[in-house]
């Protein structure tokens, strides 16, 4: 792919509308210092000296598509509470529509509350319920979605095993994209088979290794197996399997057992956290702006590259990965 098409596809992400379907979450931190253990039991008393919090999960997908200057949309469940007034409110801060979210009395805001010290987390309280929907709240999402679905260019289902994106969700989502939206999914194993047929199923390499059952991936004969068993198991057009720092790799239905190796570029790592909302986010994008996919890969995989070398859950601009492409 040349510099010049490279650039038509980052231009056509502008104002692209993405519905962001999933487990919306928190993320919360406590920061303080320790200098005393507590004479109540042998653990570190934190003195906490500030708070802060920013959009997890599916949320910090919608993060990552609002920066690269798509526009967001979002459909997920929160709680009546305090966590899920903070978690709306920092979303309509960044420009996403939130008319899709939910707000229900009888699960909290999922919250991840990091307590960190002297630059070290000394611990981490998760406030969810992972059990599914009621089923009065599941139809009440399905009819949000429905009503939204029809302003996007395309869906993208961000998946954290929280009970939102059941089978049913997932199916109505297959039909509401059809042929004319992108449909992707960073779906957990836990959610895949043949309702979950996408245009493209992003998984890391120990996903795709409990969504096929294999003992392990550890040579390339492996996973070329396991990508077609992916293909097979689900009906997707395409399968992106993301391997850290040996890159990516894609395989597609209309070409079985040829698929297509990206490799990661070399780059000072500081942190894998949140890579992965960067390459669907990027990928989601570019298959709105008529990218093939491979095109869209490629520009994911740059897009990767600018994210790791922030220093914690970061997101990247269509400036960084344009001045990142040769």
């Amino acid at each position: 792919m040349t510099r010049e098409r490279a650039e038509e596809i980052l231009d056509g992400f502008k104002g692209k509308r993405v519905l962001v379907i999933g487990d919306v979450m928190l993320d919360e931190y406590i920061w303080g210092s320790v200098n005393r253990i507590s004479p109540e039991a042998p653990v570190m008393v934190v003195d906490a000296d500030r708070y802060s919090h920013v959009p997890g999960g599916a949320a910090n997908v919608v993060n990552n598509i609002c920066a690269l200057d798509g526009a967001s949309a979002v459909a997920g469940v929160i709680g009546d509470d305090e966590g899920g007034r903070a978690l709306k409110g920092a979303l309509d801060n960044e420009g996403a529509d939130t008319s899709g979210l939910l707000a229900v009395a009888d699960r909290p805001t999922t919250r991840k509350t990091r307590v960190i010290a002297h630059s070290q987390q000394v611990v981490r309280i998760d406030h969810e319920r992972r059990n599914r929907l009621q089923p009065e709240t599941a139809q009440r999402l399905h009819s949000l979605i429905a009503e939204i679905a029809g302003t996007a260019d395309a869906i993208l289902l961000s998946d954290y095993q929280k009970g939102v994106l059941g089978t049913e969700l997932i199916a109505d989502c297959v039909r509401l994209a059809g042929k004319a939206k992108p449909l992707t999914g960073n779906l957990k194993p836990a959610a895949l088979g043949p309702h979950a047929s996408l245009t493209c199923l992003t998984l890391n390499l120990q996903e795709a290794r409990m969504a096929t059952g294999m003992a392990a991936l550890d040579s390339e004969e492996d996973i070329l197996a396991a990508g077609q068993a992916l293909l097979d198991k689900t009906g997707s057009a395409n399968v992106l399997v993301t391997r850290g720092a040996d890159g990516l790799t894609l395989f597609s239905a209309n070409a079985p057992g040829k698929p297509v190796h990206v490799p990661a570029h070399p780059v000072a790592v500081y942190d894998v956290a949140g890579a992965g909302d960067t390459v669907i986010s990027a990928l989601t994008l570019a298959l709105a702006s008529g990218a093939s996919s491979i095109e869209a890969v490629t520009i994911a995989n740059y897009a990767a590259a600018e994210a790791v070398k922030k220093v914690g859950v970061a997101t990247v601009t269509r400036a960084e990965i344009l001045a990142s492409i040769p």
